[in-house]
């Protein structure tokens, strides 16, 4: 029997490469994918779309209404999406597009969705890239979960260990995409821009766009999908 993984899949490069990698393992995979009501939402319709390219057992969508906090450019409409000229202009500060503890809240909806499965892996794709702009990436913040995980949880305490993958912690999104690439991600089918347009084009000048177009440059590749 097939050990259970639970995947966390926004619909941007980072998670759509952990689903690449962990399709090729020995797992049956379990994605959970959240509508916060974020603002770039059309997030959520890149995935449908790309999952149907693996081999998932279950994916569930969760509504979580973030807005109610707001605190972040993501998911309040009074403060504004930062934009940039030039990859160089970002600074290594937590950004207003920061929200609130949101790896927290989407780790511990996995953690739950792992307990009634009875799986013991659950995959997130944080990173080196975003170490200094988001602090619930960070290497310290995923070891802290874990050890969290396996105190809280009955399957951690009476069965097996929980283990809280980070596949991608070490590398930045220009290796990213390289991996992505080699496993055959179609990067087509995903998004990254804070702000797209409403038919889902994306800004080109925010923080994520201006990342992941690097990240395709230095691989010698054209992003695939469209920009203003």
């Amino acid at each position: 029997m097939k050990k259970k993984a639970v995947i966390l899949v926004s619909g941007g490069v980072d998670s759509s490469t952990v689903l690449a990698m962990v399709s090729q393992m020995d797992y049956e995979i379990y994605a959970l994918s959240f509508n916060y009501l974020q603002r770039h939402h059309i997030e959520l319709e890149k995935i449908k779309k790309l999952i149907k390219n693996y081999k998932v057992s279950q994916h569930k969508i969760i509504n979580i209404d973030l807005r109610s906090f707001g605190g972040s450019a993501l998911t309040d409409d009074t403060i504004a999406v930062p934009k940039y000229k030039d990859v160089k202009e970002l600074a290594d500060d937590i950004p207003v597009t920061y929200v609130p503890a949101r790896n927290t809240i989407f780790l511990s909806y996995a953690l739950g969705f792992a307990e009634i499965i009875k799986g013991y892996d659950i995959f997130i794709g944080v990173h080196a890239t975003d170490y200094a702009n988001y602090p619930d990436c960070r290497p310290e913040f995923i070891k802290s979960f874990e050890v969290m995980a396996n105190f809280a949880t009955a399957i951690g305490v009476q069965k097996s260990q929980i283990k809280i993958h980070a596949p991608l912690i070490d590398m930045t999104k220009t290796q990213i995409v390289e991996a992505g690439l080699k496993l055959g991600v179609d990067y087509n089918n995903t998004i990254s821009c804070y702000e797209p347009t409403s038919d889902g084009l994306s800004c080109r000048e925010c923080h994520a766009c201006l990342i992941r177009l690097q990240a395709f440059a230095e691989n010698n590749m054209i992003d695939p999908i469209k920009y203003i």
